[in-house]
C-alpha cells in the first residue's frame, strides 16, 4: 500500500512540476502557447494530476486537469486539421 501511495505522489508532483514547467517555456518566449511541446507537456501533466485528484477525491480539480486535458487535445487536434 505505501508503494502505491509514492506512486501516486510521484504523479501528483510530476503532473505539478511539468505544468510549471510548461507555463515558464512560454512565458520566457521558449515554445509557443499552441507548440506540440507545451500542449504535449500540459496534457501529460493534466493526466497525471486528474488520476492523482481522483485519488484523493479532489473531484472539483479532477474536473478542471480534464478540462485542461481536453482543451490541449482540442488544441493539437484544430493544428493538425488546420495543416493538413
Amino acid at each position: 500500500m505505501t508503494s502505491t501511495i509514492h506512486i501516486i505522489n510521484i504523479l501528483g508532483w510530476t503532473g505539478s512540476a511539468l505544468f510549471l514547467l510548461a507555463y515558464a517555456l512560454v512565458s520566457l518566449k521558449k515554445a509557443d502557447g499552441d507548440s506540440l511541446l507545451y500542449q504535449g507537456m500540459n496534457i501529460v501533466a493534466g493526466v497525471f494530476l486528474v488520476v492523482y485528484t481522483f485519488i484523493l477525491g479532489a473531484y472539483a480539480t479532477t474536473g478542471l486537469n480534464a478540462a485542461r486535458v481536453a482543451i490541449g487535445l482540442f488544441t493539437l487536434g484544430r493544428k493538425w486539421l488546420n495543416q493538413r
